[in-house]
């Protein structure tokens, strides 16, 4: 269900309107089947939609076809199906969305808030201040490139002026969340060097666009936000709400996706996957919910709806067994 936001659902903040009807949404990357960890996100997303007796959108994030596993788009809606996680209207490609993005970073090139980077990965990975960071991680950019330019016509990233501020907002789990962009990490990337959109700027463009007003996802993404706000800002959007679950991790300590413990949902037993997840989740089940129906466990779950209970809880280990046919959670 897409559409531009009505102006009624923003404040004069630019924070959305609490007043306006909850519209929440689950963004898969298509880069795998459905894991537990995946589940978590969807479910409490999801539960948190209709217990607030909102929608539930579903957005397919296929912005990185070198990533991308070819069918898993499809199988992880099939598994949302099985599980009885229905979404609202149609779901929404990012792939489809190449000339919004663009639109965005027009906007923001009019205002002087963008600037060309040549930068290698490996330039930056030697600065001091990004001896320490992560594999994977965003990596932090001075004020200036640390190579020259590139010439016109050659491959170079787009990334944004970040703002020398301190930005902060209230997570609804994880608590005060602050940064100064300019000092943690620099101009980040909008575009990137191979010509694809930087999910950062999809993500922003595209929850405006659906009219999102509560964003429930993963710990993971919890240093993402900051970024994510200083766009919103600077484009003139309104900002959701946010809530980060706790991250589901494996006997390493890895997030589920990275981990060797992250195969597909084993769906047999359905009601039990959803079980499982809710007693990640800290919500209580009751013996024997496991073997009701998808729908039957859904509904006790709305009605007992308490994000309180993971409230802190950054992240969490999983047993095997909740990735196999048994279920539990260390």
């Amino acid at each position: 269900m897409s559409g531009a936001k009505s102006s009624s659902a923003t404040g004069t903040t630019g924070i959305a309107d609490p007043e306006a009807r909850y519209r929440g949404r689950f963004a898969p990357s298509p880069t795998g089947p459905l894991h537990f960890g995946s589940l978590v996100a969807a479910l409490g997303s999801f539960l948190d939609a209709r217990a607030h007796a909102g929608e539930w959108l579903l957005r397919v994030e296929d912005l990185d076809p070198p990533r991308e596993v070819p069918g898993a788009a499809d199988a992880i809606i099939r598994t949302l199906d099985r599980l009885g996680l229905h979404w609202d209207g149609p779901i929404l490609y990012q792939s489809t969305r190449s000339e919004a993005y663009a639109q965005a970073i027009d906007r923001l090139a009019a205002t002087g808030l963008t600037s060309r980077c040549g930068c290698s990965r490996s330039a930056l990975s030697a600065l001091p201040e990004n001896r320490s960071r992560s594999r994977g991680d965003e990596l932090f950019h001075p004020p200036e490139c640390v190579l020259p330019l590139p010439l016109a016509g050659k491959a170079h990233s787009l990334r944004l002026h970040a703002p020398d501020a301190w930005l902060e907002f209230r997570d609804r789990c994880q608590g005060l969340q602050r940064d100064n962009l300019a000092r943690s990490l620099g101009d980040f990337v909008l575009r990137r060097r191979d010509g694809l959109f930087a999910y950062q700027l999809a993500v922003v463009v595209d929850d405006a666009a659906q009219g999102i007003t509560q964003v429930v996802r993963g710990a993971d993404l919890l240093p993402s936000t900051i970024r994510q706000i200083a766009l919103q800002r600077a484009l003139g959007l309104p900002q959701p709400g946010y809530m980060h679950l706790p991250l589901a991790v494996g006997a390493d300590g890895l997030k589920l996706s990275k981990s060797d413990d992250a195969p597909g949902l084993e769906l047999a037993k359905p009601g039990a996957r959803l079980v499982a997840a809710l007693e990640f989740l800290r919500q209580g089940p009751p013996g024997g919910l496991e073997h009701s129906r998808p729908a039957e466990v859904l509904g006790w779950a709305v009605r007992n709806w308490r994000p309180e209970r993971f409230a802190g809880l950054a992240s969490q280990r999983v047993d095997r067994r909740v990735l196999g046919t048994e279920e539990g959670v260390s």
